[in-house]
């Protein structure tokens, strides 16, 4: 990859996503950014994809906003056509799908997918070429080296959704502090049994002093 095309992706945010054993926790900054400019401090990096699912953006956000849309398109059509949602093992493999059909002019952003459905939690992360990895806890951007030493240090695969919360929180705080391109405040996503929802700015501080 050349370094003009990594810097368009990692460059200037911190996203942030963990399995817990009874849900998935998806984590971003808010700061969209271009070189050392401040684009835009209000971005909504986390997006819900269904009842049961969502994801995290980095890099270019037409562009992932552009997938975003395909996703939500094919997940309702399953859902009126399958009565019932879209695992989320194929909605990850769909994104990657997009990102191949699309490599000769490829998208510039790196997605995290994460839900709850039959089989329970499930976290995916799809690159600009369209592999997909699933894991256990995993960070894009350009803080994601900062977030990565408190997720190693703290990761356990018996974490709750309430202690993986509080972690992916520390997470991108972290890197909000320690990196230029991340900031302006946190949005927090839980997906469990309950579907999908974004924890409002009361509850956030309820765990972390942001």
């Amino acid at each position: 990859m050349s370094n003009n095309v990594e810097e368009k992706i990692l460059h200037g945010t911190t996203t942030v996503g963990i399995k817990a054993k009874d849900g998935v926790v998806l984590c971003a900054d808010m700061r969209a950014s271009a070189g050392y400019f401040i684009a835009n401090n209000n971005t909504m990096k986390i997006q819900k994809i269904d009842l049961h699912a969502g994801l995290t953006l980095a890099g270019g956000v037409a562009d992932a906003q552009n997938i975003v849309d395909i996703l939500r398109y094919h997940a309702n059509l399953h859902r009126v056509e399958k009565q019932g949602p879209i695992s989320i093992h194929s909605l990850s493999r769909l994104c990657s799908l997009i990102f191949h059909q699309n490599r000769g002019y490829p998208f510039m952003a790196d997605i995290l997918v994460g839900g709850y459905d039959a089989n329970g939690p499930a976290l995916f992360n799809i690159d600009m070429f369209g592999s997909v990895e699933k894991k256990s806890y995993v960070t894009t951007g350009s803080g994601s080296p900062v977030a990565y030493g408190l997720l190693e240090e703290e990761y356990r695969e018996d974490l709750t959704v309430e202690e993986a919360k509080k972690i992916a929180l520390r997470a991108v705080k972290a890197a909000i502090v320690r990196n230029i391109g991340t900031g302006d405040g946190i949005n927090i996503a839980i997906m469990d049994k309950d579907g999908f929802r974004l924890l409002t700015d009361e509850q956030k501080k309820a765990v972390i002093e942001l």
